[in-house]
């Protein structure tokens, strides 16, 4: 059975897209799923955001070594799925490519509280997805 590669992706790959990912290849993991998921941002930025890295060691996930990087044409066409999270319009288009957008608010210079809200809001989103492709 092939791997089914997923694509969550914001604009600078520093928050969202980097949370998205993490959750979703624990749960993969856990589940011993033959699915993986990667991150990138159509405008990428030099390190994921402080806060971001906090929120999630709280939570025993460490995104410390994780580096945000751009999302290419060639990126999107090894996937089967791309997550899109307020760069819709910057995503790259291929016809065949399934796109799902969340609308989910930036991290970035919110305050620890408001990025645990987003932490959270994405966890469950992710959550959902992944009952989505393992009753599909």
């Amino acid at each position: 059975m092939q791997t089914m590669m997923i694509i969550f992706a914001c604009v600078h790959n520093a928050g969202r897209s980097q949370i998205a990912k993490a959750f979703f290849n624990a749960l993969a993991r856990q589940d011993n799923l033959n699915l993986v998921a990667q991150s990138a941002g159509t405008n990428p930025g030099l390190c994921v955001h402080p806060e971001v890295i906090q929120v999630m060691q709280e939570i025993g996930i460490d995104l410390t070594n994780e580096k945000p990087q751009l999302l290419t044409l060639q990126l999107a066409t090894s996937t089967n799925l791309l997550i899109t999270m307020g760069c819709n319009e910057k995503c790259p288009y291929i016809p065949e490519l399934k796109i799902i957008s969340w609308n989910i608010e930036d991290p970035n210079g919110k305050s620890i509280n408001e990025v645990r809200k987003i932490r959270d809001e994405i966890k469950v989103k992710v959550d959902d997805l992944m009952f989505e492709l393992k009753n599909s």
